[in-house]
């Protein structure tokens, strides 16, 4: 299981991370949770998120696993955060639940092919990217959607987008919006092998 990391090199009481990071992940039930310790200027905040379409034993397993690897890495850190293919946590002495953050940066991962059909290509992904980008702020969706379309009878193009659920639906769909329209100008042509991930967390 490999990971991207995002950490602010300020300094957390190791306490409240003893006290945070079990308690975030025990109310990981439903594949999301959020939680605080502290007080006034000591408190600290954490958030867990999963992809909605991993079993919840896989959502427990990954976050579990983030937790425990996170405050190594990062230690008492007082903004830290890693992704992973299912999951993400993130810890924070700041009160960021609910807000998109101000940490502005991009992730791409892809292959190295070029779409034969390139023109085409990219109107079947600028089209399929707006189809689930439009379906995660759906209500119920939980701020998430994934879908797919055939490009030949050999490819087929899946495309999924997902904010955490702490977002309100505005914010969520600027956060969609910015990590779209990045895409499109960074990947245009290119057969994408994963999404493109706007850091506004």
């Amino acid at each position: 299981m490999t990971g991207q990391l995002f950490f602010l090199a300020l300094i957390v009481p190791l306490g409240s991370l003893d006290r945070i990071l079990p308690d975030v992940v025990t109310r990981t039930i439903d594949g999301y949770a959020i939680s605080s310790y502290g007080n006034f200027n000591e408190t600290i905040y954490g958030l867990t998120n999963c992809r909605r379409d991993i079993p919840a034993d896989a959502c427990l397993a990954c976050i579990a696993e983030a937790a425990r690897i996170l405050p190594t890495v990062c230690p008492r850190s007082a903004d830290a955060r890693i992704w992973y293919d299912t999951c993400f946590l993130r810890y924070g002495t700041d009160e960021f639940i609910g807000s998109v953050g101000t940490v502005n940066g991009g992730l791409i991962l892809m292959n190295v092919l070029n779409a034969t059909d390139p023109e085409s290509f990219d109107k079947i992904v600028v089209e399929l990217m707006h189809t689930v980008w439009k379906s995660a702020l759906v209500s119920g969706n939980k701020r998430f959607a994934f879908g797919f379309k055939a490009f030949s009878p050999n490819v087929t193009i899946h495309s999924m987008v997902q904010c955490t659920r702490d977002l309100p639906a505005a914010a969520c769909n600027h956060c969609l919006a910015n990590a779209i329209g990045l895409f499109q100008t960074i990947a245009a042509f290119v057969k994408v092998a994963k999404s493109f991930t706007v850091v506004v967390l």
